[in-house]
């Protein structure tokens, strides 16, 4: 999965044009899906200094980014003349969605077990409330 990650509010506490402190388990999280071989771009409205600033806070943190505001690394958006900010990923992590940011535990759990927000809040406001799925024996297709 191809997923955009916004720096500032959602790695690190906002501080523009510092870097803020990180946001708990943020870097953890994103290390652990790198190694789940998923492909993170950072997409920030950082631009120079600010922008390298932010990649080399994250390489000192663990987290190498597969490109940084662009689809893919070898992108150069300077000859590109249909070039489009929108990124083409499948899912977007940042502070600004509707319903704030969730917790990077539950940001990790929603992508690794493929679960949308919706089933993720029902395990949380009312656990009893999970349907049990009748499990299929071996002999039944």
């Amino acid at each position: 999965m191809t997923i955009a990650v916004d720096f500032d509010g959602t790695i690190v506490r906002h501080r523009y044009p510092e870097i803020g402190e990180e946001i708990p388990f943020a870097t953890q999280t994103l290390r652990m899906l790198i190694e789940e071989r998923h492909k993170l771009i950072l997409w920030s409205v950082r631009e120079g200094e600010l922008l390298d600033a932010a990649v080399e806070w994250c390489r000192e943190h663990g987290v190498e980014f597969y490109a940084v505001n662009k689809d893919f690394p070898e992108e150069d958006i300077t000859k590109n003349q249909h070039f489009s900010r929108k990124l083409k990923v499948d899912m977007w992590i940042d502070d600004r969605n509707v319903g704030g940011l969730p917790d990077w535990g539950t940001i990790y759990d929603m992508i690794h077990n493929n679960k949308t927000y919706e089933e993720v809040m029902t395990e949380q406001l009312n656990p009893m409330a999970i349907e049990q799925k009748p499990r299929k024996k071996w002999w039944q297709f």
